[in-house]
């Protein structure tokens, strides 16, 4: 209740103000403001920052990326070390570092964090345009003022503050993508401004993006590996919307100190489009249909994170108040018509062939997620003496989830009675949520921390404990039925000791040793925590929620040499390994499910341990040593392992990918204004297993170029095109009925589905003011 009343008093502050502003400032001693000729063309190659913290940190500046002109974060985040993507083409949305689930890796706004509408608590990147970036970490290892639960380490989105721009620019460009003759256009517009405002400094942005993702899917199924074809599928799948960014921040001094307010708005309007038709023994022909299906999703998510940051010098140090509060809406409402061909054959009836109908079925499900965060932060930072510092506090997080997925009334007509035309918007009865589709989840974390640091010759280090504990209350609709709805709450808390440290060996000017460990957590998923049994989700078995699970605990090490390369350059090679317990694991209850004999409940439980480890090598480096000072070049190779133990025995942590790989360069013509460069990515196979089904994913490469061009002392125009070695995604699936069948290899149903994406490009102009 204290943090809910302290948030209301600060948010009505920020509302006095009257702006929006970006997620949260910079701290008080933030990097001089930027001049506008870095941001409308570099001039000279970007590299890879070398940063001077103690926990290995990778840092990349807002022009490492921006000449390939990524639309969003995600699509910046392709070309760093260990960031993996399971995707689907063309899109980058759940950060996977170092190949783990999402749900490993944390995702941070300025340092904050930031809830998502997945399950898995992750928070999808291509929901920040990358217009709003200053720069991007890859934080390998944790720290006690951070929050814990970073089990393959964190992703820190830094997002530029009125102290980081003087002046302004305005974005122009068109997008085209080669889905169709003429291939299918879309624009991108954007404009930000800083400088001095009344007795501070303010920031002011918006962007607007078009988003488009055309792909063709083809599925092959045959009753088991080299068996017979049972039927192919024809899918193309449209993914178009628009996002839509506000974005501001205004610094300025108070009674002594140092105040940001700060705020951005995201929304993604989107609208997902597939249609389908699936052929009998593979014999693509009218004659052959089986169904035709067309299932569209109408998205809109709306990000909303407002800040308070005020820091002070008192008490013999720094003092820093901090208050947050964020959240995201994510609505949708998906409906799936289908219709059904030669049903009647072995009936007795008549076979009726395309393009008459035998039956034509029709479901709708509405779905909306809330998400609200607040935070609170009270934090110490003071100097000891033999040159130790002292850093103490407390972060204190409120979060709410509210979930409500209903599905309508089936409407299903059987030959003679299909009416000849379906109707434009189909009439659906009312919503009814069904077991689990009503939830809510009311967390509260209270978290203090203690950490001291120093320097001593060569040596930086810093060590710190971290208590994090966590109250949940979860109520979720078990009624099978679905009316009247019927709660069931359940409680659950626990807490963590969190202790880590890092130190960090300069070995001369341009050799130095990283060390670093720290335990971490990963919270179980929310449909984890969920009592309610859903019927045939696991194949033909049912599954039930267990609102009683833990945290899954990891301790981990990183061990790092870096070495820097004539005035710019920089190469490193990092070994990390994480010893996980308490890993969270289908079980079977034994007890029997709705299916009958043969049938089981499942659920989840904290079984078992599993490790991680792998090797990450990267290098950012201008040609000067060989004279060719205004090449650049970068190639990065992360290698990863994992092993668990499941039912079948040993395996990778599931959807692991077994390497990343990246290259590129960069090279500027100065005498011309001008510049091109390309950039190649490659990423491993991923396996997974769960109870009924198995899966292996391929990605094909990557290619992206750039061409830029300096018209005016002011104004670059840039051409980039994207994905043009027509990347593919190739999933193998293992269908099976039960576990049993599993263990046995009594299969299902045995698929292989490919999906691809032609080209896209973009150009792009920049204007300085």
């Amino acid at each position: 209740m204290r943090l809910q009343l302290l948030a209301g008093a600060s948010l009505a502050s920020l509302a006095s103000l009257a702006f929006a502003g970006a997620v949260q400032a910079q701290e008080a001693n933030a990097a001089p403001v930027t001049a506008l000729e870095e941001i409308i063309v570099t001039g000279e190659p970007a590299m890879r920052n070398r940063t001077d913290d103690v926990v290995p940190t990778l840092s990349y500046d807002l022009d490492y990326f921006q000449r390939f002109e990524p639309l969003t974060a995600g699509d910046a985040l392709k070309r760093v070390p260990s960031v993996a993507f399971l995707s689907d083409v063309l899109e980058s949305d759940g950060v996977r570092l170092r190949g783990l689930d999402s749900g490993y890796t944390q995702i941070l706004i300025n340092g904050e964090r930031v809830p998502g509408a997945g399950v898995d608590r992750s928070f999808f990147v291509d929901r920040i345009p990358a217009e709003l970036i200053e720069r991007v970490e890859v934080v390998r290892s944790s720290s006690a003022n951070r929050s814990g639960d970073a089990v393959a380490g964190a992703i820190n989105i830094v997002l530029r503050d009125a102290l980081s721009l003087d002046g302004g620019y305005v974005r122009l460009g068109a997008l085209n993508w080669k889905d169709s003759e003429y291939g299918s256009w879309g624009g991108t517009y954007g404009a930000v401004w800083g400088g001095q405002a009344g007795p501070g400094r303010l920031l002011l942005g918006a962007n607007i993006q078009d988003r488009r993702n055309p792909k063709q899917k083809y599925s092959q199924r045959f009753d088991e590996p080299n068996g017979t074809l049972d039927n192919t599928e024809v899918q193309s799948d449209v993914r178009d919307g628009t996002d839509y960014s506000f974005n501001g921040s205004y610094d300025v001094d108070v009674a002594g100190g140092r105040l940001n307010l700060s705020g951005v708005f995201v929304r993604t309007d989107r609208y997902q489009d597939e249609d389908s038709i699936e052929y009998v023994n593979g014999v693509e022909t009218d004659a052959n249909i089986s169904t035709v299906n067309d299932n569209d999703v109408d998205i809109q998510t709306d990000n909303l994170s407002l800040n308070l940051r005020y820091v002070r010098e008192m008490l013999g140090g720094e003092t820093k108040f901090k208050l947050g509060y964020a959240s995201i809406k994510d609505e949708q409402y998906e409906f799936e018509g289908e219709s059904e061909y030669l049903r009647s054959e072995g009936t007795g009836r008549p076979i009726i062939p395309f393009p008459d109908e035998d039956r034509y079925t029709l479901d709708s499900t509405s779905t909306d997620i809330t998400d609200e965060e607040t935070s609170l932060a009270l934090e110490h930072k003071r100097d000891l003496s033999n040159g130790l510092t002292l850093e103490f506090g407390v972060q204190g997080v409120k979060k709410d989830r509210d979930s409500n997925i209903a599905d309508t009334t089936r409407i299903r007509f059987n030959v003679p009675n299909a009416p000849a035309a379906r109707p434009a918007v189909p009439a659906f009865g009312p919503f009814i949520a069904g077991p689990g589709g009503l939830s809510t989840i009311e967390e509260t974390r209270i978290d203090p921390y203690v950490m001291l640091s120093g320097e001593n010759g060569p040596a930086k280090w810093e060590a710190g404990l971290r208590y994090e504990t966590t109250d949940t209350t979860i109520n979720a609709n078990t009624n099978q039925s679905g009316d009247p709805v019927i709660f069931q709450q359940t409680e659950n808390d626990y807490a963590f000791l969190l202790p880590s440290a890092s130190l960090r060996i300069k070995l001369n000017d341009t050799d130095r040793l990283t060390f670093s460990a720290a335990r971490t957590v990963r919270r179980p998923n929310f449909d984890r925590l969920s009592p309610a049994l859903l019927e045939e989700e696991v194949g033909d078995s049912d599954f039930v929620g267990n609102p009683n699970l833990q945290p899954e605990s990891a301790w981990g090490a990183d061990v790092g040499f870096e070495r820097r390369l004539g005035r710019r350059g920089v190469v490193g090679v990092n070994a990390f390994y994480r010893d996980i317990t308490d890993l969270i694991e289908d079980v079977n209850t034994g007890d029997e499910g709705s299916g009958g004999d043969g049938t089981f409940i499942y659920s989840v439980d904290n079984v078992g341990d599993g490790q991680v480890w792998g090797l990450e090598f990267d290098l950012s480096t201008p040609l000067d040593f060989i004279g060719m000072e205004t090449t650049g070049v970068f190639l990065n190779y992360s290698w990863l392992d994992s092993a668990v133990d499941d039912f079948m025995g040993e395996r990778r942590f599931n959807s692991q990918s077994e390497y990343v790989f990246n290259a590129g360069f960069t090279h500027d013509i100065s005498t011309w204004g001008a510049a091109f460069g390309a950039t190649y990515r490659k990423q491993g196979d991923a396996l997974s297993r769960v109870v009924s089904e198995e899966v292996k994913t391929s990605y094909g490469a990557d290619l992206e170029v750039f061409i830029e061009k300096k018209v005016a002392e002011n104004i670059v125009i840039r051409l980039t095109g994207s994905n043009l070695l027509d990347s593919s995604k190739d999933e193998v699936f293992d269908k099976f009925n039960t576990e049993a069948e599993q263990i046995d290899r009594d299969y299902d149903e045995y698929e292989l589905e490919t999906e691809s994406a032609g080209p896209w490009y973009q150009i792009v102009a920049r204007m300085a003011f």
